[in-house]
């Protein structure tokens, strides 16, 4: 039928139950030291512990858990783990857009749906899907740079972002500035101006990366 639709991924049990733990840890609904046991794990989402075994190594990975003699716990996002994750992805995304600037015949129209998903996304207010593109959006950089490992290390980080980024998204009010900040940052990069593209790009992070700083100090107030 030719629907402009995104196509369906099939998720193991373990991405699904890895992705529901990380939203609560990292909105801070599971706190820090709080221990995850796999027999309770296993019964609140009706699975084996088999995928609870499968998500907690994922999480363990992206740093949000860790496994002790006693079994494993939260170790959760400060607003410094915050600060740390976008200053690294700053960096990343820096590299990243140089690199895209001096491929030759890299095919900018990649970037054209995401972003006009975002504009739907914005116009309809559903932040969700807006976060989705978003993230598909600067997905494209990592991918289309040409550098393996940049883009693994991005692949590796990718899951913890998009939480995050559904979370600051889901903040703003209004979505039609962040996606033009996009399209400026495209625009830019394929007109020859990287330093504007990289300004651009330094403001957009420092945004999401300051509101999200303030979710995490509404969620750990200080006494």
């Amino acid at each position: 039928m030719g629907l402009d639709v995104t196509p369906l991924k099939q998720t193991s049990l373990g991405e699904q139950v890895a992705r529901d733990l990380r939203v609560l840890i990292v909105d801070g609904r599971l706190t820090r030291g709080v221990h995850l046991v796999e027999a309770d794990l296993s019964r609140d989402f009706g699975v084996s512990r088999g995928p609870i075994r499968d998500a907690l190594r994922k999480l363990e990975v992206e740093g949000l858990v860790e496994t002790r003699q006693r079994g494993t716990f939260v170790v959760g996002l400060t607003e410094e783990d915050v600060a740390e994750m976008f200053s690294l992805r700053r960096t990343l995304e820096s590299f990243a857009l140089r690199l895209c600037s001096e491929a030759e015949d890299l095919d900018w129209s990649a970037f054209d749906r995401p972003l006009e998903r975002m504009r739907q996304a914005a116009d309809a207010s559903d932040a969700g899907s807006f976060a989705v593109a978003d993230l598909e959006f600067h997905s494209l950089f990592y991918e289309m740079s040409g550098h393996r490992r940049l883009h693994a290390l991005w692949r590796e980080n990718e899951p913890t972002f998009l939480t995050l980024l559904t979370l600051t998204t889901a903040r703003d009010d209004d979505l039609h500035p962040s996606a033009e900040s996009h399209a400026v940052i495209l625009r830019d990069l394929r007109s020859g101006r990287l330093d504007r593209a990289l300004a651009e790009l330094d403001s957009h992070l420092e945004g999401a990366s300051r509101r999200m700083r303030d979710a995490r100090r509404e969620a750990d107030p200080v006494d």
